[in-house]
């Protein structure tokens, strides 16, 4: 079983308050991990229709089951549970005395800003980082077969093929759980909009565009893809906010957390296609940005990624946020440096004092340092960026 980077965040979490809320998308590990911190605690699972039947009808009759507590998975079935939960964890005051686990952020995190606030810590667990999924010496995997794959640990523990993977997790997850929360009522447009969004990953979010390529108002897009980020399927990275006395584009931009699943969306079917796709750029500029936050996740901070841009054309493609010093990094695929490479990082250095470190993370092999103090690290070396964090 591999060991989660989040395992000893969660742990730590589960120590200091009686509620441990772990969030994250379908398949990303939670069950998995909970059972292997919290093996002692019963287990219960309200996708059983039984035992969300009784959750429902009878809360009170289901918790007194768990006299020590217990971990129940997909708590957001039976919502109104958290209010039971309040008064037993008020009355035992032990720590870690639930573990709370939830596919559906928001639904979930409404209902604990409701009932647990201040009881209770929250952890997002997203699929696995490069690490988590082949070790820390990966000279043997390509750069293509990486996109390709994806991070969904089944694909992994099973050796399934990436392909057939992602189309039952379409099907079975994706799919169901969207149409259980938005009214769906021509799914074909939904699947068409899905792949939209996908062939639009690493780019400047245009509603308008999209709903008029899918067929739908831009109510509708706005309201899809807030069902999208909600459910870890897309992220909206906002652009930087400070005052550069600039004007700087507003609109977010578009990545899909997990690349295998763009993939899948963009009919990329093995590791051939993926190499002359004409978006492996923007798919690897996907799995950057999701990377840096994964580690900020497993290490139960928040996210603060953004990008800049100005109505020039200057751009960086990621910005991360210390406060009064922020770390830029700009993300190329391809495997030879080209002077235009470093534009982006060389403006934004010029504009303001307030960058601390350099990074050009791309699709090669050599890693130095480059004038101007900036940092060129090959894809394999992701972790370098993020540990500086």
């Amino acid at each position: 079983m591999i060991e989660r980077e989040a395992a000893s965040k969660a742990l730590k979490l589960a120590s200091q308050y009686p509620v441990l809320t772990i969030t994250g998308p379908r398949q990303s590990g939670k069950t998995t991990l909970c059972r292997m911190l919290f093996g002692d605690k019963a287990y219960v699972s309200l996708e059983d229709v039984d035992e969300r039947g009784l959750a429902q009808s009878d809360p009170r009759g289901f918790l007194n089951r768990f006299p020590d507590g217990a971990v129940i998975d997909e708590v957001q079935r039976a919502p109104d549970l958290l209010s039971y939960i309040q008064t037993i964890v008020d009355e035992n005051r032990k720590d870690g005395f639930f573990i709370l686990t939830g596919s559906q952020q928001f639904e979930l995190l409404e209902s604990i800003s409701q009932s647990l606030a201040g009881r209770t810590a929250l952890l997002k667990l997203m699929p696995f980082t490069l690490t988590e999924a082949y070790g820390p010496d990966i000279s043997d995997v390509s750069l293509e077969r990486m996109l390709y794959t994806g991070f969904y640990p089944r694909i992994f523990d099973k050796g399934l093929d990436p392909t057939e993977a992602m189309s039952f997790y379409v099907n079975t997850y994706v799919e169901r759980d969207l149409r259980m929360l938005i009214n769906v009522k021509d799914l074909s447009k939904f699947e068409i909009f899905l792949k939209l969004c996908a062939g639009r990953t690493g780019q400047i979010l245009n509603m308008t565009g999209l709903g008029n390529d899918c067929g739908v108002n831009h109510a509708t897009v706005k309201n899809w893809l807030s069902v999208l980020e909600a459910s870890y399927i897309v992220k909206l990275m906002r652009p930087y906010y400070r005052n550069f006395n600039k004007r700087l584009i507003k609109s977010p931009k578009l990545y899909f957390w997990d690349t295998g699943l763009a993939a899948f969306l963009l009919d990329i079917q093995n590791e051939k296609q993926m190499a002359t796709h004409p978006l492996k750029g923007m798919l690897f500029e996907s799995f950057v940005a999701s990377e840096m936050v994964k580690h900020r996740f497993n290490a139960g901070k928040t996210d603060h990624l953004y990008f800049f841009r100005d109505n020039s054309g200057n751009e960086v493609d990621l910005i991360c946020d210390h406060g009064i010093e922020l770390d830029a990094v700009e993300i190329k695929s391809g495997q030879t440096i080209a002077s235009d490479f470093f534009k982006g990082l060389t403006f934004l250095s010029d504009l303001t004092d307030a960058v601390r470190q350099s990074y050009l993370v791309y699709g090669g092999e050599k890693q130095f340092v480059r004038g101007n103090n900036i940092h060129v690290t090959p894809w394999r070396r992701i972790q370098d960026v993020v540990e500086t964090d």
